[in-house]
């Protein structure tokens, strides 16, 4: 939860310098308001809650996300969560007006430096021109169901993505099929926007340009632990690389 806060601080207010971005009382929003809807976010950040305080952060939450014009997601982090409070989330979110969107995973694990990778149908390039943002945007938004247009608009033009994400597209046969981009944040490198090309997946391509942000962005700073929030289909992936779930999580959306 907390690498969450911290690195989508950074990617909203590069992508909106007004951004929303405010740390309530268990609650922080980081919302750009753009067509991405995964910048558009809000977690619920109080330890062991119990039902009804669930029930209050959830209501204020879903109010949060009502005043947007653009959709996001609510990202909830089970194990913050009591045990009743578990127990009654469906519930909850229900009459909070939320629906749920997808699970995914928190994972974790001190497993670097990875050796640089590679793969015999692959080369790799490091982010740093726009073209190759595109092609990196390109990617979520066919991997993860958005418009072209609303997965440009979350990257394009971003410096933040040329000059201090170590991000990687996978080529094969100089055609973008896949992408990894690892973040410093506090410590650790937070692995974000991992996407493989539908017609290429279940190949190992996602993994390779995954081990091959990783290698690069601990080659460059030293770091030694690696996060990351996995979706349900990305999540057999990253074990095999070195990460170990920690808590599932739930994302939902407005329309419950």
């Amino acid at each position: 939860m907390e690498q969450l806060a911290t690195v989508w601080r950074a990617m909203v207010l590069d992508r909106t310098p007004g951004a929303d971005v405010r740390d309530l009382p268990g609650i922080a929003v980081r919302w750009a308001d753009s067509r991405f809807a995964f910048w558009n976010c809000v977690t619920l950040t109080e330890v062991k809650a119990d039902a009804a305080l669930l029930a209050r952060r959830l209501a204020q939450a879903a109010d949060v996300m009502r005043s947007k014009r653009h959709p996001g997601f609510l990202w909830l982090f089970e194990d913050l969560l009591d045990d009743g409070a578990r127990a009654a989330l469906d519930d909850a979110a229900g009459r909070a007006g939320l629906r749920l969107a997808f699970p995914g995973t928190g994972m974790a694990g001190d497993l670097l430096p990875v050796p640089d990778p590679g793969h015999p149908d692959l080369t790799f390039v490091r982010v740093s021109t726009d073209d190759h943002l595109t092609a990196y945007a390109d990617l979520n938004s066919r991997a993860y169901g958005f418009p072209l247009d609303e997965g440009r608009d979350g990257l394009a033009g971003s410096a933040l993505w040329k000059n201090d994400v170590y991000a990687y597209l996978a080529l094969r046969e100089g055609v973008p099929v896949a992408c990894a981009g690892a973040v410093p944040a506090d410590g650790r490198l937070f692995v974000a926007l991992v996407a493989t090309d539908p017609q290429w997946q279940r190949r190992g391509y996602g993994e390779a340009v995954t081990r091959k942000a990783l290698h690069e962005g601990a080659r460059a700073t030293g770091l030694t632990r690696a996060t990351l929030h996995a979706t349900e289909a990305g999540a057999p992936v990253y074990p095999r690389i070195g990460f170990r779930p920690n808590s599932p999580i739930r994302f939902y959306a407005l329309g419950g």
